[in-house]
């Protein structure tokens, strides 16, 4: 039998849920929910039902996993505890600092309801949180170092979009090789914000409107420019649609640390990852996490999890022997 999975929302991401789902013989996409009017959204799966939000919970015993794919401000706070009162849940909650809060309100709920609800699945949070846990069990002298880029922020890219004068924007954070390069080289150096990260962006301004004042706004604009050195490009709609369409990205973990009776050997431990989709590629773990969710409650446990709970084994669709055989 396959996993029915749900999607609530219909984004890049969404999108991108609905492609992973595509390559899982295990899955099956059964319901994608909107808060658009239905009618106006078109899916690429054309044996999937394309619902309004408010019926969602005419599909509680239909649906195995419902993935959710709003946004972290606003939407999954409200919408992961909510919808882990009715099924297994899984999000991409990023907002670092109120993970700990989150996990509780999702925990609470899952529980009550006999339901796993997993948060914050993709690469950062997600797999970069993985591979430093690991790192820094492994190298517990040592330091942690991530890097992101060269890619799109979308979050920093929207920000701009929101600048007066502004008709579109796309943001690219890229690091800075002299700090890559002194972290791969064992240093363990202490950066700045700055030290670590330069942003790109390209703008196409509407007509008339003032170039420098818009360049300014952005440098200047507290908790996503101020605190880094920042290179405005101004282009127009043909350039943006030709060379800055797609939403590339990636980055790194480097865990830089020291073994031995006298800690004189260096070790170095560096993941990386090197996306043409962002939303395509976080799309992928949801959808090999969303199995976890499903095997784990059929397992009969409940509650939130994270990344950090678990076991490797319950993302793939092979068999144990299967595992053992080729990828051990």
């Amino acid at each position: 039998m396959s996993i029915r999975i749900g999607i609530m929302g219909y984004g890049n991401l969404a999108r991108g849920v609905e492609s992973a789902i595509m390559q899982n013989d295990d899955m099956e996409l059964v319901a994608v929910f909107t808060r658009r009017d239905p009618a106006s959204v078109t899916i690429r799966n054309s044996q999937a039902a394309v619902c309004h939000v408010d019926d969602v919970e005419d599909w509680k015993d239909k649906i195995d996993v419902l993935v959710i794919c709003g946004g972290s401000a606003t939407d999954l706070p409200v919408q992961t505890p909510k919808y882990a009162a009715m099924f297994n849940v899984i999000d991409s909650f990023d907002t670092h600092a109120n993970i700990p809060e989150h996990f509780a309100n999702v925990d609470q709920a899952a529980k009550a309801a006999g339901k796993v609800g997993i948060i914050s699945i993709g690469w950062d949070p997600g797999m970069f949180s993985l591979l430093r846990m690991v790192s820094d069990a492994c190298l517990p002298e040592g330091k942690h170092y991530t890097f992101w880029g060269r890619g799109v922020s979308q979050g920093h890219s929207d920000a701009i979009r929101r600048i007066a004068g502004v008709k579109d924007a796309r943001q690219y954070t890229i690091p800075v090789e002299e700090a890559v390069d002194r972290v791969r080289a064992g240093e363990n150096p202490e950066f700045t914000i700055r030290q670590q990260h330069t942003r790109d962006c390209y703008v196409v301004a509407e007509e008339g409107a003032d170039l420098a004042k818009i360049e300014e706004e952005i440098k200047t604009m507290p908790n996503y420019f101020a605190d880094y050195d920042t290179t405005v490009h101004f282009i127009s709609e043909e350039e943006m649609k030709k060379d800055h369409s797609g939403l590339p990205h990636g980055g790194f973990v480097i865990r830089s640390g020291v073994t031995g009776w006298d800690k004189e050997n260096k070790a170095l431990i560096e993941y990386k990852l090197t996306l043409d989709s962002n939303p395509e590629f976080t799309g992928s773990v949801l959808a090999a996490y969303a199995r976890a969710a499903y095997r784990l409650n059929q397992e009969g446990q409940a509650g939130g999890k994270t990344i950090f709970d678990i076991a490797p084994r319950y993302l793939s669709a092979k068999s144990d022997e299967e595992l053992r055989a080729h990828l051990l």
